[in-house]
């Protein structure tokens, strides 16, 4: 890229530079050849090369002396008159006469304040100026010209300041060029920056969307360096994760056994307290393998997202509980307001309205997502007397609040408790392993969102906000 925009600036430089003086000799030109013209019409001379003098018709004469230029034979319709008299030079009063100049375009009045006008400049080269002038614009006009008191001359310099005469001017060509060369670079500048924000936000949202084992190597060699090496984690860290669930997996498959044995045998003990606690410890070993597998297995993220309800989903849940007598209840969504985007034709931002009895709809995982939502009001109805679950949605994100009643814990202090294996000082006499809110976390994390708690009037709420999309 670096030397296509060298040869290419070159290019651009070369084709400006070169019309630049193209133009310049161009305009030189007609300027010797006015200086020419002047000195030709004084001396009654033989005009400069490419020009040609021819005296007016005596009707023409007629009406060039009355100021009746537009009538005069050959004259363009409707043309643009533009007199320009130049005084006889001081220095020669005697022999020097003035010239008037008559220009007749048919597209523009020439601009004479144009024209450069310095102290000593001789009447020569005031019409060098004017011929210049004629050569700065495509126009073919009708020139006439009068030296003195001699007749009107009609002067045809097509050949040295007409259209056809002019170069041809590569400057449009050299922007337009530039500004070719500029976009191309631009996008392909563009298209590599893209590259790395799409890999970026890909691996970002990597474990929400289910994203694939592995990323396609392509692209610029550095942002192929990174994938390789970001394949290369994803592997390492694939297999780690497949190791630790394997080796959990055959422990609790392992452990079945011998725990199927001890409950055999713990029958058989007459002593019922004995007999009860030998089986509690069972029961609580077997448990908390099972929530260590559960555990890994939202970490190691086996289930594909799809497009759910996620009001059915709440509705379905809270049901269960409600069928089972327990103290969970399902609040209706709020009406939501959003506002539009403000505009240039309007001066204010229009509003509508979102009726809050609508179907909610993500890309989510709904096995997770329930056992989610399950933890979350098995906690509330562990530490509290009731549950209350809500829905919140906004365009991007639906967060699942649910609410408890009567709790004496903080949600300072129940954020601490995300963690794995960790539990309250209050909780010693509840059942658990410390696991629940650390599966939640995770996946809200696989969601694209986030767990947190807030302190309420009635007690505390844990909002699981996931993203929509």
């Amino acid at each position: 890229m670096t030397i296509s925009a060298f040869i290419a600036g070159g290019i651009v430089v070369w084709l400006w530079v070169q019309s630049n003086f193209d133009w310049r000799e161009y305009q030189s030109r007609a300027y010797v050849t006015g200086i020419g013209v002047h000195g030709a019409l004084k001396d009654n001379a033989i005009p400069p090369r490419g020009v040609r003098f021819e005296v007016l018709s005596e009707q023409d004469q007629t009406l060039a002396t009355t100021g009746d230029f537009q009538q005069i034979t050959g004259a363009p319709h409707a043309a643009q008159e533009t007199n320009i008299p130049i005084s006889a030079d001081t220095a020669n009063p005697q022999t020097d006469a003035p010239l008037t100049l008559v220009i007749l375009s048919p597209d523009l009045v020439y601009r004479v304040a144009d024209l450069s006008v310095e102290e000593g400049q001789t009447a020569a080269i005031k019409t060098g100026n004017v011929f210049r002038l004629l050569a700065s614009y495509c126009s073919d006009p009708l020139v006439l010209a009068r030296f003195g008191e001699a007749p009107w001359m009609r002067i045809d310099g097509a050949s040295v300041w007409g259209c056809d005469a002019a170069p041809y001017d590569r400057r449009l060509l050299a922007a337009l060029l530039a500004a070719i060369v500029i976009a191309i670079l631009m996008t392909i500048s563009l298209n590599l920056s893209s590259d790395f924000t799409l890999f970026a936000t890909q691996l970002r949202n990597r474990r929400r969307v289910g994203g694939p084992a592995s990323y396609d190597i392509k692209g610029p060699q550095e942002l192929q360096d990174i994938v390789a090496s970001v394949n290369a984690y994803l592997e390492t860290e694939r297999a780690q994760l497949e190791g630790r669930a394997a080796v959990l997996s055959g422990v609790s498959h392992d452990l079945g056994t011998p725990a199927t044995r001890l409950r055999l045998r713990a029958a058989l003990i007459k002593d019922q307290v004995l007999r009860g606690k030998l089986e509690a410890d069972i029961d609580s070993m077997t448990d908390m393998i099972e929530s260590v597998l559960t555990y890994t297995r939202a970490e190691m993220n086996v289930e594909n997202p799809r497009k759910i309800s996620l009001t059915a989903l709440l509705g379905a849940v809270v049901s269960n509980y409600e069928d089972m007598g327990h103290a969970v209840s399902l609040q209706p969504a709020k009406d939501v307001i959003v506002k539009g985007g403000s505009s240039v034709f309007m001066s204010r931002q229009g509003q509508t309205v979102m009726v809050g009895e609508r179907e909610v709809t993500i890309m989510g995982r709904p096995i997770s997502l329930e056992r989610a939502l399950t933890n979350l009001i098995d906690n509330a109805l562990k530490y509290g007397r009731r549950a209350t679950v809500s829905l919140e949605t906004d365009a991007e994100t639906a967060t699942i609040v649910v609410e408890d009643e009567g709790a004496d814990n903080l949600a300072v202090d129940i954020e601490a408790l995300m963690a794995p294996f960790q539990r309250g000082d209050n909780t010693k006499t509840i059942k658990g392993y410390g696991l629940g809110l650390t599966i939640v976390a995770t996946i809200a994390s696989l969601h694209g969102g986030s767990l947190i708690f807030e302190d309420t009037t009635k007690g505390v709420a844990a909002r699981l906000q996931i993203r929509r999309g």
